[in-house]
C-alpha cells in the first residue's frame, strides 16, 4: 500500500542521517567534560624548636591603662531611714500620754436677749365704729409681725407713723412723724419697711364704705 510504502521510505532516511551524524561527531550527545579542578597547595611548617624552660623569660604583663571610663564613680549611699521607728513615734503621739493637750478656748457666754414688738391704739377713745376699731386691730398685727422680720439688733425706742389705705386694702400715702419718735435712723427705718412689707392689706368691710381711711400706729421696740 502506498502509506506503507511512505512510511518505509521515511524510516530509512530517518536512520541515514542519526548515523551520518554519529559517525561525524560522536561527542555531539555527550555532556562537555568538566574543566580539571585545581589541586590545592600543600606547605608543611617545620616545627618549632624547643628551648629548655630555664632559658625563658617571664615578661610582664602589660597593665590596664585606667581611663575615664574604667574609673567607677564612687556613689554615697542614701541615708539610712527608720521607717518603723516614725511609725512608733507617729503611733505614740497620737496615743501615748506625752501628747500635750490642746487649749480649749472659753466660749463666750451668750445672754439671751427678748425682744418685744408691741403696737399700742392710737386715739380710739374718739371712735366709737366698731367696725374700724375690727378693722385697726388686724392692721396692726400685720405690721407687728412684718416688723419682727427686720428687728435684729438691740436698739430700743418708739416710731410714729401715719398712713392711708385705699378701699382695696393698698397702701397709697405714708409719713414718719418725726416729733413724737423716740428711735434711732435704725428703728424709724424698720417701721417704715415693716408698713410697706404689711401693704396690701384686706379689703375694708361693707360697714366701712369709705374710698380710703387714715391709720395712726405706735411701733414700739423694747427688749428685756
Amino acid at each position: 500500500m502506498p502509506s506503507n510504502r511512505i512510511f518505509q521510505y521515511t524510516l530509512i532516511i530517518s536512520l541515514a542521517v542519526h548515523g551520518f551524524l554519529l559517525t561525524q561527531t560522536p561527542n555531539f550527545f555527550l555532556p562537555p567534560e568538566r574543566k580539571e579542578q585545581e589541586q590545592p597547595e600543600v606547605s608543611y611548617l617545620e616545627p618549632p624548636v624547643k628551648t629548655p624552660a630555664a632559658s625563658i623569660q617571664a615578661k610582664p604583663l602589660p597593665q590596664p591603662v585606667a581611663t575615664s571610663r574604667m574609673i567607677a564613680k564612687k556613689i554615697t549611699p542614701p541615708p539610712f531611714i527608720d521607717k518603723e521607728g516614725i511609725f512608733r513615734k507617729e503611733t505614740a503621739r497620737a496615743t501615748g500620754p506625752q501628747e500635750t493637750a490642746k487649749p480649749v478656748l472659753a466660749e463666750p457666754t451668750v445672754i439671751p436677749v427678748k425682744k418685744i414688738i408691741t403696737l399700742p391704739p392710737v386715739n380710739l377713745d374718739k371712735i366709737d365704729n366698731p367696725s374700724y376699731v375690727s378693722y385697726y386691730q388686724i392692721v396692726r398685727e400685720k405690721i407687728r409681725r412684718a416688723a419682727y422680720q427686720h428687728y435684729a439688733r438691740t436698739e430700743t425706742g418708739e416710731v410714729y407713723l401715719t398712713f392711708i389705705i385705699s378701699k382695696e386694702g393698698y397702701l397709697k400715702d405714708m409719713k414718719l412723724v418725726d416729733e413724737k419718735s423716740s428711735g434711732e435712723a435704725y428703728l424709724k427705718d424698720i417701721a417704715l419697711q415693716s408698713i410697706r412689707d404689711a401693704s396690701p392689706f384686706p379689703a375694708f368691710p361693707k360697714e366701712l364704705d369709705y374710698p380710703q381711711l387714715s391709720f395712726n400706729v405706735i411701733i414700739s421696740f423694747q427688749v428685756e
